[in-house]
């Protein structure tokens, strides 16, 4: 297949292109990345130079370039997204241009070039918050976001489902839970925590600790995202989870074992507004359709992320320190 990735040279999607031209060596992979904050090609440095992988930096706004890109394309896996809860709170602007503006325009794109099968990358937050002993989210739970992001990335979510019922546009979404692993932006939970103790700097934890997420190893989402796309049933959606239901404050405490640091290195912060409290995914429907589950235990992918973040400081340094931006204003001008 030919296929086009928007947002690659972010997190999942960086592993996602990684993971596929390992086990897809033959397919073609086009890699559309604006490069903001969290984008950064050093995540693919490893195989820049393959033959079947190409990057681009562009917006997915863009209707004249994504129109060249999709030319001859079978296959969109839209990644793209601003992500990150607590930006969204402070500015919401970029989630809706990006989120919502940039899926529509895809989906346009898509349409207008015979129809390419479009798979979107969207997530649990969709769902809403549950309780200490509400039922998992699954594929009919209602929708109830509660943040700027998770709104956005609702709106995407009815946007795609319109174009395949308005438009018969070949679509399927997958809604996951929290992902962890290699290349993380160290803004996020665990890999904050992870190189703020490498640099012996305190972690910040939001409340008490206790809210819950169901955490899932980054190439357990992506081989999932493998099985929807060459075995799903068009216009459907599928959850993906990791079946690891765990608090902050353990994970924390996990952290701070394996790389041999005290609960003094914990800093009790402010909890973020309207923290959702749990979110859980029911992956009955993929299992039972698709014979998909997540294979990697918790313990065992946590700890190959740290040791991840151990061999790759200078990776995550730069990103800390800022210096990897310099590099894109030499090479891109901006």
């Amino acid at each position: 297949m030919k296929i086009l990735v928007t947002g690659g040279a972010g997190f999942i999607g960086s592993n996602f292109i990684r993971y596929w031209l390992k086990n897809n060596p033959d397919d073609e992979i086009v890699n559309l990345d604006l490069l903001t904050y969290a984008g950064n090609l050093a995540n693919l440095e490893d195989i820049e130079k393959n033959s079947n992988y190409k990057f681009v930096k562009g917006d997915i706004g863009d209707a004249g370039l994504v129109g060249e890109i999709v030319k001859n394309k079978d296959l969109i896996v839209h990644f793209a997204a601003e992500s990150h809860v607590d930006r969204s709170i402070m500015d919401s602007g970029n989630f809706i241009r990006t989120n919502v503006e940039g899926t529509m325009a895809l989906l346009d794109i898509a349409k207008n070039n015979g129809g390419i099968r479009f798979h979107h990358i969207s997530t649990d937050e969709v769902f809403g918050a549950l309780g200490q002993n509400d039922p998992k989210f699954n594929e009919k739970t209602s929708y109830d976001p509660r943040s700027p992001y998770s709104a956005s990335k609702a709106a995407a979510d009815h946007l795609v489902r319109a174009y395949y019922h308005t438009h018969k546009l070949p679509i399927t979404i997958s809604n996951c839970t929290n992902n962890y692993g290699p290349y993380q932006f160290p803004e996020k939970l665990i890999p904050l925590f992870i190189t703020n103790l490498l640099e012996n700097k305190k972690v910040p934890v939001y409340g008490e600790g206790k809210n819950i997420r169901d955490w899932i190893y980054v190439d357990d989402h992506n081989s999932g995202v493998e099985a929807i796309i060459k075995k799903g049933k068009i216009g459907e959606t599928y959850c993906l989870g990791g079946n690891n239901e765990i608090t902050n404050i353990e994970i924390t405490r996990m952290i701070l074992a394996a790389i041999e640091k005290g609960e003094e290195m914990i800093e009790y912060v402010a909890d973020r507004k309207g923290h959702d409290f749990r979110y859980a995914m029911d992956c009955s429907k993929i299992k039972n359709e698709l014979g998909w589950e997540p294979k990697t235990k918790f313990s065992e992918g946590l700890a190959a992320t740290i040791e991840w973040y151990k061999n790759n400081k200078e990776w995550w340094q730069n990103i800390k320190s800022g210096e990897y931006k310099e590099y894109y204003k030499k090479q891109y001008g901006k």
